[in-house]
Formats: structure tokens, C-alpha cells, sequence
């Protein structure tokens, strides 16, 4: 006799509802009849203890839920500024709130190991409010705490070069910044550009940012700048991809343009002999922000219409597309987990503070590849 699970119908058809999947395709994933799968939602028939525990594994969500006498409610653990001409965006995917989720669980690790070791709170999150000041204020001060000079010397290199530079600078201040654009290690669950670029955490002991890594290389800069606004000015919350009226997203856009593409040097390099499209190709090589970076600097010094912004930006939307990940594993590794959080964790590890089991969970890597990880850093 096969012992059936006896889970939650509704729970079912909720999983299968929450990862967009169709009746169909779930039958498929769980290579069983459709037939068969829609008597299990209907509740005529259950799943066996094996074919639940699958149906918890293809929709990304722990087993226990399907024993629940209602649908959870999940929700994003920050606020949601999201928008899409002013309005919010819609429900957040799975992958976006579980990688919320689990970035926060690493922050509150590494705000208890801070506070164990005697830290001192930051002075300089929160410490403008960004209704009283100027973006090219909040600017000068994240130049100032970074300790770097804002000017071409410093852009110097590629795109990767200069956001590596802006990184590092960042985790000497204990700014810890995160990028990945899958959940965890699954190739599979994809972090959708559309729905979100980053989000920033604004904690005075231990402030974090997250860039969404499948954005295109030169935006992720404007992400990681826009994100440093947000621990300026206190706030902490998910960002969407698109231009936002709202006044803290919109003010935290301003601070990241007149970072990457100061007004001076922009009205000293635009050219008005030539075209709109050849201005943004120059200047956007020229700074190492995407030319639709360029295109909302150029839209705000009045330098071309807001008819012909928003004509390139649908240009430039159906035109992109994600850039794969692959690269070195140890690389990954770090980027997403920040090179200052993966340290404190390995050297905690190491000293026996904690068992290796649950730093590779941390780490999201295998506890046996631990060391190797530690001399990579090294």
C-alpha cells in the first residue's frame, strides 16, 4: 500500500500559482498526468510522501507549508518602492523575496558578529534627509567617507574596473555589498531585471547593498550609487528598473546621476553639432553608465525632450537583454556574499566559533570547499 501525504489541496494549486506555472506545466515538471496532477488540486486524490516531497522541490517552497490550513502570506521583509509610472509595481516573485530574505539573514549574522567584537555604529548612514539637501551634497559626502576623488583619473578602465574600485572602497567602510543574479546558487531561478535592480539595507552597524547582477554591466554602477543614497538618507527598500517619480526613488536617481555623470563634465563633453544617439554612445563609453544613464542626464539639463527620452528608453528596453553569468566559482562566491561578510564568517569557521556546516550554509557553498574559499580570498 503507497502512503498518500494527505497535504492542503489549496496549498497546491497556491504553490503552483505562486512560481507562475500552469496546471500543464506543473504536471510536466512533476512528470506525471495532467489528469492526475488536477485531482491532487482538487482535492480528489492525494500525492504520495515522494511526490509531494517533488512538488516542494520544483515550487521553491519548504514541504511543511503544504500541511498549512491556509496559503501563507509573504510579503517583502523592506519596504517595497517599486513603481511603474507611480504606481507599485505588483506582488513580488518568489525569487525576489527569498533572496530578500536571505541577504538579511546574512546581514543579521554579520550585525551579531560585529556587535560581539566591540563595532561602533556609522556615522554617515542616515545622515541627511533628503528633503533639506541638495543631491550634489550627499555626493560630496559619499566621496568624502569613501575616501575617493570623484574624477576621471578615478573612472579610469572599463566599466568592471571602476565598479570594483567603487566596491572595494565601499567594504573598507563596512558598507558590505552583495551581487548575484540568480537565487543562491540556482542557475535556474533567474532574478528578473524588470522586476527589480537592488535593494539597500540601512543599518548603522552593518548597511548593505545588493545589486541585481543580471542588469547590464554599466547599470549595475547606477544601481550601487542609487543604493549608497538610500544608506545616506536612511532608507531602506527594493528598487525597481524603471525612472520613478516618487520623491525619495527619484532623489536617490539624482544622487547616482550627478555621481556618475557630473553636470560640468557632461556640458563640456555634449555636442551640438552632432546627433542625440552619437552624444549618448560618447558619453556613455566616456563615464561608464548605460546611455540611458546619459539620456535622463541629458533629459534634465533640458538638452533634449521628455518626448524623445521616453521614445529611446522603450528603445533601449526591448533592445536589452540579460548577460549570462558562468566565471570563476570562488569569484561568484564572493561577489555574492561580499568579500568583508564571506571573511567574518571563514574566520569564525576556522576558529571553531561555528561549525563549517553552517557557514557553508552562510556561504551558500559546499562546507568541504570552505579552506579553499579562505585561500582564494587570501
Amino acid at each position: 500500500m503507497v502512503d498518500k501525504a494527505f497535504i492542503n489541496p489549496e496549498i497546491i494549486s497556491w504553490a503552483r500559482q505562486r512560481c507562475g506555472y500552469t496546471p500543464g506545466l506543473m504536471a510536466k515538471k512533476l512528470n506525471t498526468k495532467l489528469d492526475r496532477y488536477l485531482s491532487w488540486e482538487d482535492g480528489k486524490d492525494q500525492p504520495t510522501f515522494k511526490q509531494a516531497q517533488k512538488l516542494a522541490n520544483v515550487a521553491h517552497v519548504p514541504f511543511g507549508y503544504f500541511f498549512l490550513r491556509e496559503p501563507p502570506t509573504e510579503d517583502l521583509p523592506i519596504p517595497d518602492l517599486r513603481r511603474v509610472g507611480g504606481t507599485p509595481l505588483g506582488k513580488p516573485s518568489p525569487e525576489l523575496i527569498e533572496t530578500v530574505r536571505s541577504v538579511m539573514a546574512k546581514q543579521e549574522w554579520f550585525k551579531d558578529y560585529l556587535l560581539e567584537n566591540g563595532a561602533e555604529p556609522l556615522e554617515f548612514v542616515g545622515r541627511f534627509n533628503f528633503q533639506e539637501f541638495e543631491p550634489s551634497v550627499i555626493v560630496e559626502d559619499i566621496c568624502s567617507v569613501l575616501e575617493i576623488n570623484n574624477a576621471p583619473d578615478f573612472r579610469k578602465g572599463d566599466s568592471d574596473a571602476y565598479l570594483s574600485r567603487l566596491i572595494k572602497a565601499c567594504e573598507e567602510k563596512r558598507i558590505l555589498v552583495m551581487r548575484s543574479g540568480i537565487v543562491g546558487t540556482n542557475t535556474h531561478r533567474k532574478l528578473n531585471v524588470s522586476e527589480f535592480r537592488g535593494f539597500a539595507i540601512a543599518d548603522r552597524l552593518a548597511p548593505l547593498v545588493f545589486i541585481n547582477s543580471a542588469d547590464a554591466r554599466t547599470a549595475r554602477l547606477f544601481t550601487l550609487i542609487h543604493e549608497l543614497a538610500h544608506l545616506w538618507i536612511g532608507s531602506s527598500g527594493v528598487s525597481s528598473a524603471e525612472p520613478d517619480d516618487q520623491r525619495e526613488e527619484a532623489f536617490c536617481n539624482q544622487v547616482a546621476g550627478e555621481f556618475l555623470v557630473p553636470k560640468d563634465e557632461f556640458d563640456e563633453l555634449w555636442e551640438d553639432d552632432v546627433s542625440m544617439n552619437t552624444n549618448f554612445v560618447n558619453l556613455s563609453s566616456y563615464f561608464h553608465v548605460s546611455t540611458l544613464v546619459v539620456a535622463r542626464r541629458a533629459l534634465q539639463f533640458s538638452r533634449i525632450s521628455k518626448a524623445s527620452y521616453q521614445d529611446f528608453y522603450k528603445a533601449e528596453l526591448e533592445r536589452f537583454k540579460n548577460q549570462g553569468g558562468g566565471g570563476n566559482f570562488y569569484r561568484n562566491s564572493t561577489a555574492r556574499n561580499s568579500s568583508v561578510f564571506a571573511r567574518a564568517v571563514i574566520r569564525e569557521a576556522l576558529r571553531s566559533k561555528m561549525l563549517l556546516r553552517d557557514a557553508g550554509k552562510l556561504l551558500d557553498i559546499s562546507p568541504s570547499k570552505i579552506k579553499d574559499y579562505y585561500s582564494e580570498l587570501s
